[in-house]
């Protein structure tokens, strides 16, 4: 479908009733119109990336001389805008000649809006237009057809090209209105088509607000939670999910973000929540999780794994590989010999704070039969386990072994995700 066009933009209600009277660029006016934004006039031509209708109300028009009006009129066609919008009869008592001169020269529309009616309406009614007839006007086709909500989704985690107040207006388009201090989490799910466990872990989170599609290779989710609910938003999503998602799902949670912080965090913790679903598909647990329920982690609970393979596994390999046998040598050739578990049991432990009955516990094995590996394990690499200078060095190549080897579990969950 085709972009909304300047044309269409003058003939929107809130615009009509601002009485616009087109003074330049008549022969442009079937140009498409990618957004609409008001800004004072020297911040005008900053931001815009092409394709927008500017809003302004002359205010910065009123005092400057003739070749400033002149090369903000040259910047904006330069940058490509759709057309400027100036309100007269208020900070600006009519339309300066050389703005009107500068513009028929470049074919610049310039509109003059003899009416005071609040920029927000006529941007919302703008915005909202535009995303309804076409997300922005992108001529992209989506396998998704018309589900705005995948597209923005999809948009986020893709970090495609947007700004905030699009963001914004797609949101309220899909009924997502996260209110102020509201903390937004992203979620992906592996292993259902459905969203019902979605929908299920909002029930459980007090009606947090959604923005949730089922993609080919998973269901994604925006979580945002009001500022009332109190604690750790990240353990409350994975709580949550714990209870709402059937057994055999994997559910990974992204980082909590300020629902004010703009676009691109909504995009960090959907993005960090597909990264680390990858990472749980194909890399084995650090730590057993339970049979009989899903495996719910998060990002920051893969975080070590996600700095180790940033640019894929397979680019990482061979540096991790050297990092294992440097670190680590000495118990890869007794684990080759012997029967035994030494490097997971270090991970373990130290992952768990060098805590003995919580390393027992998660091992399920005795505390006696636990110091014997930790005395086995110190004595063949000839240092001592908690020596804060050795502790960062020692879990990152137990992470890495971890990462490289693989098993068999991790070769079956490796069902890799469809890329959006």
């Amino acid at each position: 479908m085709a972009a909304l066009t300047l044309r269409e933009v003058l003939d929107l209600d809130p615009v009509r009733a601002a009485e616009p009277e087109l003074l330049a660029g008549h022969a442009a006016v079937d140009r498409p119109v990618r957004w609409v934004h008001s800004s004072e006039v020297y911040e005008g031509a900053n931001f815009l990336d092409g394709g927008e209708l500017l809003l302004t109300n002359g205010f910065g028009l009123t005092d400057a001389d003739d070749e400033v009006r002149r090369r903000y009129v040259r910047e904006l066609a330069a940058r490509g805008a759709a057309g400027l919008a100036v309100e007269v009869g208020r900070s600006l008592p009519h339309m300066p000649g050389e703005v009107v001169d500068e513009a028929h020269r470049l074919g610049l529309p310039l509109l003059a809006l003899h009416r005071v009616v609040p920029f927000v309406r006529i941007t919302e009614a703008a915005n909202r237009a535009i995303v309804a007839r076409g997300l922005s006007g992108r001529a992209v086709v989506r396998p998704w057809g018309d589900d705005h909500t995948a597209a923005l989704l999809a948009d986020l985690a893709d970090r495609a090209a947007l700004n905030q107040p699009e963001v914004e207006a797609r949101s309220a388009l899909a009924g997502f209105h996260p209110g102020p201090g509201a903390r937004l989490v992203g979620v992906s799910v592996h292993g259902t088509r459905e969203v019902a466990a979605v929908d299920r872990a909002v029930r459980l989170l007090g009606g947090a607000g959604v923005l949730r599609a089922a993609f080919p290779g998973d269901v994604l989710a925006l979580l945002a939670l009001p500022a009332k609910v109190a604690g750790d938003p990240v353990r409350a999503v994975q709580d949550a999910f714990r209870v709402a998602a059937e057994p055999g799902l994997t559910v990974a949670v992204g980082h909590a973000v300020d629902t004010g912080g703009g676009w691109l965090r909504w995009s960090d913790t959907l993005r960090a929540a597909r990264t680390t679903l990858e990472l749980a598909l194909t890399v084995p647990a650090a730590e057993p999780s339970r049979a009989d329920g899903p495996l719910v982690t998060s990002a920051r609970a893969l975080a070590l794994e996600r700095e180790l393979t940033r640019g894929g596994v397979d680019a990482n390999r061979d540096r991790l590989a050297r990092l294992v046998e440097h670190t680590l040598g000495p118990l890869l050739a007794w684990e080759a010999a012997h029967p035994s578990d030494l490097v997971r049991t270090l991970e373990v432990h130290l992952r768990n704070g060098c805590s003995p009955t919580r390393t027992a516990a998660l091992l399920h094995i005795g505390r006696q039969s636990l110091y014997q590996r930790l005395e086995r394990i110190e004595s063949l690499l000839g240092l001592e386990i908690d020596d804060p200078d050795l502790l960062g060095e020692l879990l990152a190549a137990s992470c890495a072994h971890r990462v490289v080897r693989g098993d068999a579990q991790g070769a079956v969950r490796a069902g890799r995700l469809s890329a959006v």
